[in-house]
């Protein structure tokens, strides 16, 4: 139906909608609270603002970055990827700028942390800078980007203030995705290295990659913890013993990941790899539904 603007649509890779619409619509709920949501509480400017992130930025920036990669084999969430079409690039730019004037409907935080993210798009794909091939540099833009600054969008868009406990809870997601981010190129190894890109994995190399992982996501967790605390969480009452043995679950099923993939990394290929990524993918939605339940309901 699509024509040659199917190559366009898959470039934004839809398939990670869905898990960027839920990470900040988890800031919505953390802000509004289930029972706020459940009234429609400031939902209509959270729901523009969920499409304007999810499509106009995040669809924009992958767009473009598929237009520098020009990659061959498979990438996160997109198998056998079209070649780029020679627009892409504008496309994606075109993607990214209507969601900012979108966003200048919304409250200004919104748009403020939406141009933001905006300019480190365009430094993380675009040549000469390119940081997503500076390893550091290109962590830093997405351990900020995605791990804190997509669920605060979600609070942004409601215009209501950010209180201490639960902008701990937003930024412990920060080393949750520092986390994860290396976990998501030790796959696709071999394809950076022959492209030149000198990304994180491929300087720390494998192991180290995999130890990183799991200390951030040990510092995520502390961070939760504290946030917990800053709450007033105690130890006596169901409600909050539940919130705590959430935090249990939710820290076992990144060690469940983690652990055996530090222990047996050097028997395994690409497509093992691959699918571990997948599995610490699942741990971050456990890690969200239980930050919903324990802050918003």
């Amino acid at each position: 139906m699509l024509g040659p603007g199917l190559a366009y649509l898959l470039h934004t890779r839809p398939a990670e909608w869905p898990i960027m619409a839920a990470h900040t619509f988890l800031g919505y709920l953390v802000a509004v609270g289930l029972s706020g949501f459940a009234h429609g509480e400031r939902l209509g400017s959270a729901l523009l603002g969920l499409v304007v992130w999810v499509v106009g930025l995040n669809g924009g920036t992958l767009a473009v970055n598929s237009a520098f990669d020009r990659d061959e084999g498979d990438i996160a969430y997109l198998r056998n990827p079209p070649p780029p079409p020679v627009n892409l690039f504008a496309f994606g730019i075109g993607l990214m700028a209507l969601g900012q004037l979108t966003a200048l409907a919304l409250p200004a935080a919104f748009a403020a942390v939406y141009a933001l993210c905006f300019v480190l798009s365009i430094l993380y794909s675009v040549p000469p800078v390119r940081l997503k091939a500076v390893a550091g540099a290109d962590w830093l833009i997405n351990m900020w980007g995605f791990g804190t600054l997509t669920p605060f969008a979600g609070w942004a868009s409601t215009g209501l203030p950010l209180e201490p406990a639960r902008g701990l809870v937003l930024l412990a997601f920060c080393p949750l995705f520092a986390a994860l981010y290396p976990l998501t190129q030790i796959y696709q190894m071999q394809d950076d290295s022959r492209r030149g890109d000198r990304t994180l994995a491929l300087r720390l190399g494998l192991q180290r990659s995999l130890g990183v992982a799991l200390l951030c996501a040990g510092l995520a967790f502390a961070l939760f913890v504290l946030a917990g605390i800053r709450a007033g969480w105690r130890l006596y009452t169901a409600a909050d013993e539940a919130r705590w043995a959430g935090l249990a679950i939710a820290a076992s099923a990144w060690a469940a990941v983690l652990v055996p993939w530090i222990t047996q990394h050097a028997g395994m290929g690409t497509v093992a790899h691959q699918r571990r990524m997948y599995l610490a993918l699942a741990a971050w939605a456990v890690t969200d539904v239980v930050v919903i339940l324990a802050w918003a309901a």
